[in-house]
């Protein structure tokens, strides 16, 4: 009997908040100047991206309490000037979970660090394609959606509807030039060609002239099914609808968008996530808040699913077959064990509501319908993942 006692004593002290086992994620910021927008309706938030990412830990920390596990996030701004690899390497000082808001140079930078060697980082900011091919690590996962399989989404689409005479506009910021290579390289990927590009030139305050510049404008396209706009941070995209000479849609940077994220994404439990956002933060929640919260939510999944805590552990469960991350978007997420890129459902959108969800019925995989998304394994030059 006292060996009984002696045993429960033990058991209970062990589930004690002294005992509970200690799971540290550190949040980076990499601070960036904004280009000028025509319009401020739509502002940046201040917390964009750190937001999703306590809620995630909020909801480790509810599963946790149950698990004997005390979950914990510092978070970290870097400014535009700061010391971007001191700041890792401190980080890196106090955990190997680390979830970036970073440029890609910074993101490389971070990752080539000998101090993240077997660190495992999260890019919940960058969507180049190179990330994920040529220029990927090993120690860097992506929650974040890439270009590529934005633009694949939105390609689908216009299959599936048959519009296949397509022209577009590219804005003049190299992130614009390389959204309308993306939108050229889907357009080939899928059998289709953009027929016709314009370079979209400053045409002073569109927010006075946008009837009378836009149709002079997009009358020299002719004949089109629909008009893509590679706006990436929106400045000029939202003046284009109902302004072009030919009466057609505009998708892309406004129009039919897709995204990571949306406001007016409900189904699959979305609504309630969406709830709980606006809830504590008072405002929507973007992609960067989501690619923050499936971070911290897949290191919580795999923490609870694998017992581990440590990033090669947790890094090895990710890439496994039985790792799966519930995120709200009608299917189980994974990781693509080639590149470190999270499987995921792509919501096409208008400011007011859900059109479609990529992959679009049709278009089939042997492995995976989501890996019609963006960088397939056969045509990955990403080797880093070869082990």
């Amino acid at each position: 009997m006292r060996r009984l006692i002696v045993g429960l004593t033990a058991l209970f002290a062990c589930t004690a908040p002294a005992c509970a086992e200690s799971i540290r994620v550190h949040y980076l910021r990499q601070e960036v100047a904004q280009p000028p927008t025509l319009s401020n309706l739509d502002p940046i938030p201040e917390d964009q991206g750190r937001a999703g990412a306590e809620l995630g830990l909020a909801d480790n920390a509810t599963t946790g309490r149950f698990l004997n596990q005390d979950w914990t996030l510092t978070t970290t701004s870097v400014p535009e000037d700061g010391d971007f690899a001191a700041a890792i390497r401190t980080a890196l000082s106090e955990t190997d979970l680390l979830v970036l808001d970073a440029p890609a140079q910074h993101l490389l930078t971070a990752a080539d660090l000998p101090e993240a060697a077997n660190a495992l980082i999260f890019n919940t900011a960058a969507p180049e394609r190179t990330l994920r091919d040529m220029d990927c690590r090993a120690n860097v996962l992506h929650t974040l959606p890439s270009r590529a399989m934005l633009t694949d989404a939105l390609m689908q689409f216009f299959v599936m509807r048959r519009w296949t005479t397509m022209v577009m506009i590219e804005g003049a910021l190299p992130a614009d030039t390389a959204l309308a290579d993306s939108y050229r390289a889907s357009a080939m990927k899928f059998g289709q060609s953009i027929r016709r590009t314009q370079k979209w030139e400053d045409s002073g305050d569109l927010r006075r002239n946008a009837s009378a510049e836009v149709p002079l404008f997009t009358q020299g396209f002719g004949k089109y099914d629909v008009l893509i706009v590679a706006d990436e941070i929106n400045d000029f995209a939202r003046y284009i609808p109902y302004n072009t000479w030919m009466p057609r849609p505009v998708a892309g940077s406004e129009g039919l968008r897709p995204s990571a994220w949306a406001p007016v994404v409900e189904q699959w439990g979305a609504a309630q996530l969406q709830s709980r956002f606006h809830d504590a933060y008072g405002r929507d929640m973007t992609d960067r808040d989501y690619a923050a919260w499936a971070a911290v939510r897949a290191i919580g999944e795999a923490v609870t699913r694998s017992k581990a805590t440590s990033a090669p552990d947790l890094r090895a469960y990710m890439l496994g077959d039985q790792f799966e991350l519930a995120g709200f978007k009608g299917r189980p997420l994974t990781f693509r064990p080639w590149n470190g890129q999270l499987r995921q459902t792509i919501p096409l959108t208008h400011r007011g509501a859900v059109v479609a969800t990529a992959p679009l019925e049709g278009f089939l995989h042997p492995t995976s319908e989501l890996d019609t998304l963006g960088l397939d394994q056969p045509e990955s030059r990403c080797t880093a993942f070869a082990d």
